[in-house]
């Protein structure tokens, strides 16, 4: 058996892993020119599910390597007002044990190492053509093609295979708008940190519905990007898969709201004219905020229009099949989306390789994949609008509720962090929806 993977994501790239330890013949398509292109997001926080999906995919000691690279854990949940006024300060404890903080460049760079006879850069799908034969055709812009027998969309939320496939299955604009700074740990910024921002997942609830999130990466190499002194020095002194360097500590700071408290043509801005999007968007906002933007890395500066999948029922299974964001797009927040992609992807590793070894018939094992990605995927998907603000029909960003609803979540948070059962129930909830 051959499986063409489409997308050389988190998602895909779990999977090729996967099908290739256990030596299932399988082969990536990237539209990048390199692994170095295509570089989104600054954090992802990795759950138990997704930490387990990695485990079960990667060859044990490059997992072991992933695990060395990761950031140091969040402590503390954090709410702020937008003059960096604590509202509440939760300690994680037990709740942040087995998250891990992952530089997503970082990770990207953990998945293609030892893949470099698998992936092929630089390939733009175009449709696909099935067989009488049970064989499936990728096609290419470039007019070469590939034939295998399963072909496999990771390609996000975009895919063109989802297109071609699933012609009903919609994604639709849920009326946010982000804009996300990374900008370096200096001394100055980290003398504007107490312990508990440092340490912390901080949610900022600022006035006239805009919303922010900022957190400090610190990562196990040293200010020279050599390993630091401890037991997985040495496997990141040896690791050949490293080729540039995202390693060197940092504040990611990001704003979002509804698209109209933004210029229009926002998202269309880079660099140095996108930060100052971000300082006129932050306009009253706590100066040493403003500073930590004015600093930020312009070139690493991104706007992001926020999108979310419409829930469809399952359908007839054939030897085409979808995982991640190609099938249920989400929005971010509590790295749900790259979290269900790696679930998706040991599930379908777990299927085809069943398949491969005649245990199963194919279409049946793709059916029986299908039929649990659907219903899971699609909760996830509710649960990101509804928990993470990302979605413009939240009173938060309503002309006329926004004030009260500002307040009642602010109150919501003092209330639950100087109440022990509300804390607790807090604290459990928030274990529950990463175990979800």
């Amino acid at each position: 058996m051959h499986v063409i993977i489409i997308g050389a994501g988190t998602g895909g790239m779990c999977l090729a892993h996967g099908l290739r330890q256990a030596n299932v013949s399988v082969a990536v398509y990237e539209r990048y020119g390199s692994r170095s292109d295509g570089l989104y997001g600054y954090r992802v926080g990795l759950d138990a599910t997704g930490g387990r999906a990695l485990e079960q995919c990667l060859p044990p000691k490059l997992y072991e390597t992933f695990v060395a690279t990761c950031a140091r854990a969040p402590r503390y949940f954090n709410v702020l007002t937008e003059k960096m006024r604590t509202t509440a300060s939760i300690a994680l404890g037990e709740a942040g044990d087995g998250e891990r903080s992952v530089s997503r460049s970082t990770l990207r760079q953990v998945l293609f190492t030892g893949m470099d006879d698998v992936v092929t850069y630089g390939k733009v799908y175009t449709h696909y053509t099935q067989h009488s034969n049970g064989t499936v055709t990728a096609h290419f812009s470039d007019g070469t093609s590939a034939e295998g027998d399963v072909l496999v969309s990771a390609e996000g939320t975009r895919s063109a295979i989802r297109q071609q496939y699933l012609p009903h299955a919609e994604i639709k604009d849920s009326g946010i708008t982000a804009l996300a700074t990374k900008t370096p740990l200096t001394p100055e910024i980290r003398e504007m940190l107490s312990t508990e921002f440092e340490q912390g997942i901080n949610l900022i609830f600022g006035r006239g519905g805009m919303m922010g999130m900022l957190h400090v990466m610190e990562f196990p190499w040293d200010e020279n990007g050599k390993p630091k002194a401890g037991k997985d020095a040495g496997l990141l002194d040896v690791w050949d898969g490293l080729q540039y360097d995202n390693t060197r500590d940092y504040v990611n700071l990001s704003v979002w709201s509804a698209h109209d408290h933004f210029p229009e043509g926002v998202t269309e801005l880079r660099g140095r004219e996108l930060v100052q999007a971000v300082l006129s968007a932050t306009t009253g906002w706590d100066p040493k905020l403003r500073r930590m933007i004015e600093l930020s890395d312009p070139n690493a500066a991104f706007p992001l229009r926020i999108s979310t999948s419409v829930p469809i029922d399952a359908w007839q299974p054939t030897n085409i099949t979808l995982l991640g964001d190609a099938i249920h797009t989400m929005t971010p927040g509590q790295g749900v989306g790259a979290n269900t992609a790696l679930r998706d992807a040991a599930l379908l590793c777990r299927r085809l390789v069943a398949a491969a070894r005649g245990e199963q018939e194919l279409i049946a094992a793709i059916g029986e994949y299908e039929a649990e990605i659907v219903p899971y995927g699609f909760a996830r998907v509710a649960d990101s609008l509804d928990n993470n603000g990302t979605s413009a029909d939240d009173p938060l960003y309503s002309p006329i509720m926004g004030r009260f609803a500002l307040f009642a979540a602010r109150r919501y948070f003092s209330l639950t962090a100087k109440i022990p059962a509300l804390r607790r129930k807090f604290l459990a909830d928030l274990r529950d929806y990463r175990d979800a």
